[in-house]
């Protein structure tokens, strides 16, 4: 007889993601969860997300890392709540965790959890933590033949976020065939084209979020 152990990891996980999407729902939270490589930018992005509609909604941050609490520190610095999630060498985060991480939140203050994942295009893909959405960061030193690559992390995508568009003129980033690679594999999913430290671009993804916060 053979067991699937990585059927049976899953199906506990779903089955706690699924008592925590009715959490999320009964308080009317919107929940984000960010995949993305690390030096993608995600804390940066998190921090200008933030910066855009903090003046509508109340935010909090978890975040999941091997290691260190520096992405919350600064999360905190922000005069926002944040948890971190260390999780000591596994390479993405799983609904047991975000269960834990949100039993020290105020469900009833917030509007938005954003989950800043494991910098990983890979394992973070299988593993629902009860969100609202998956989003993707790819950041434009990275190139654009990514989701050649890891067609898995852009098709669970409900958004693509391309990140550093400032740095285009220096890297050689063919941007119509990451957006046409992108449009193939999730043909649903809208791109959004941004810098992070410059704010070009942040509107129509805060906008797209602000829209589905005020949903929930």
């Amino acid at each position: 007889m053979k067991i699937d152990m990585k059927q049976l990891i899953l199906d506990k996980n779903d089955a706690i993601a699924r008592e925590l999407r009715e959490r999320f729902a009964e308080h009317h939270v919107y929940v984000v969860d960010l995949l993305a490589s690390p030096g993608s930018g995600k804390t940066s992005t998190i921090l200008a997300t933030i910066d855009a509609l903090r003046d509508e909604f109340n935010i909090a941050v978890i975040e999941g890392d091997i290691a260190s609490s520096v992405d919350a520190e600064k999360i905190k610095a922000q005069g926002i709540a944040a948890v971190q999630i260390n999780t000591g060498g596994a390479c993405h985060l799983e609904s047991a965790m975000i269960k834990r991480a949100i039993d020290v939140l105020d469900l009833e203050r917030l509007d938005l959890i954003i989950v800043e994942n494991v910098g990983n295009l890979v394992c973070p893909t299988d593993f629902d933590l009860g969100e609202n959405a998956k989003v993707m960061i790819l950041s434009v030193p990275e190139g654009d033949d990514k989701p050649l690559k890891y067609p898995g992390v852009f098709q669970v995508s409900e958004a693509v976020i391309l990140n550093k568009v400032d740095t285009m003129p220096v890297f050689n980033f063919n941007q119509e065939a990451f957006e046409e690679s992108v449009n193939q594999l999730n043909p649903q999913a809208p791109i959004f084209p941004l810098s992070a430290t410059t704010g070009e671009g942040l509107e129509a993804w805060t906008s797209w979020l602000a829209e589905r916060i005020r949903k929930a």
